[in-house]
């Protein structure tokens, strides 16, 4: 990993781990996979930080630019499959 996780400074320690937390497992989904309850926890967390959707816009958007990996396309994939599924993209 050669990037930095987009994070907002005026953010709490939790916080700001929790909304790493999200974009590991977006990582996770892309690498490796990961289960789809899990995945959705960890989005769940995240946007009771960024309830808003244009900074959750913006936030995602930075990290795709930095990783490659896209936020919006795991969480989209995620709400369609299954439950017990494990959430994989390439």
């Amino acid at each position: 990993m050669d990037y930095q996780y987009p994070i907002d400074y005026t953010w709490s320690t939790e916080e700001t781990v929790q909304v790493i937390q999200f974009f590991q497992a977006v990582e996770e989904a892309f690498e490796k996979g990961i289960g789809r309850e899990e995945f959705m926890a960890a989005y769940r967390q995240f946007k009771t930080i960024v309830p808003g959707k244009s900074e959750e816009k913006k936030l995602c958007g930075e990290f795709e630019q930095a990783s490659g990996y896209s936020p919006y396309q795991a969480v989209k994939k995620a709400k369609e499959i299954p439950a017990g599924s494990i959430l994989r993209l390439k």
